[in-house]
């Protein structure tokens, strides 16, 4: 049984799935600017979890089978929110969001509920497919909550813990951090935006086109 009780705490839920080459070296760069790491393993077959050297400050939460990035990322909220931590942060495993980054993103959270990355600042290096697809949703999903909303598609975020148990998902694709929106919008959340650098490496996407917009649709016409 974890026995973390610190106070002013900051956890960091690291979603992941078949990133062996990766997990270990972002939890360890994490640990440098958070109490608490959650990883949770989405069913990796390539021994991911495993590469993990796990102590008192790191949590290792494994589904059975991929499940979805969603389902991963309200699994570690779950365990954040039992955990009574002040602040909670996700971030990608593949080095796409730099833990130097989380200082000010939680800084943020003394003006909003919700901090989320914004990487449409810095586009050079970004796929023209993710540029469109980035600005179309946060464009939409701004029109829906009637909010002025980035980078609705960034992963790294922040948040206030005692305000994230009310807007937890219930899709469990990628579709669910529209819907994480969504319901803060609906709560009237506070929600700002920082500028992070626009990461892209010769990795290969585990988002699938057609299925991410049958989601996003599914999150903007509920």
């Amino acid at each position: 049984m974890n026995s973390f009780s610190k106070k002013n705490s900051t956890c960091a839920v690291i979603p992941f799935y078949n990133e062996r080459k990766t997990i270990s070296k972002i939890i360890n760069r994490t640990l440098d600017y958070v109490d608490l790491i959650i990883a949770v393993d989405d069913g990796s077959t390539d021994g991911s979890g495993n590469s993990i050297q796990k102590n008192d400050r790191i949590i290792l939460l494994t589904l059975g089978k991929n499940c979805g990035k969603g389902l991963a990322l309200k699994q570690g909220f779950e365990k954040s929110i039992i955990l009574n931590t002040d602040y909670t942060i996700s971030l990608d495993a593949d080095f796409q969001h730099p833990p130097e980054i989380i200082p000010k993103l939680i800084s943020e959270l003394e003006e909003f509920d919700i901090v989320i990355g914004n990487r449409l600042s810095d586009i050079k290096t970004m796929p023209l497919i993710r540029i469109a697809s980035n600005k179309i949703t946060s464009f939409l999903l701004s029109f829906k909550t009637k909010m002025k909303l980035i980078d609705t598609q960034c992963g790294f975020r922040a948040f206030k813990t005692g305000k994230l148990k009310y807007i937890l998902s219930e899709f469990n694709g990628y579709e669910a951090e529209s819907e994480m929106l969504v319901k803060a919008a609906k709560r009237n959340y506070k929600i700002g935006f920082v500028d992070i650098p626009t990461i892209y490496g010769s990795e290969e996407s585990k988002m699938k086109s057609f299925k991410t917009i049958f989601g996003f649709l599914k999150v903007f016409f509920s």
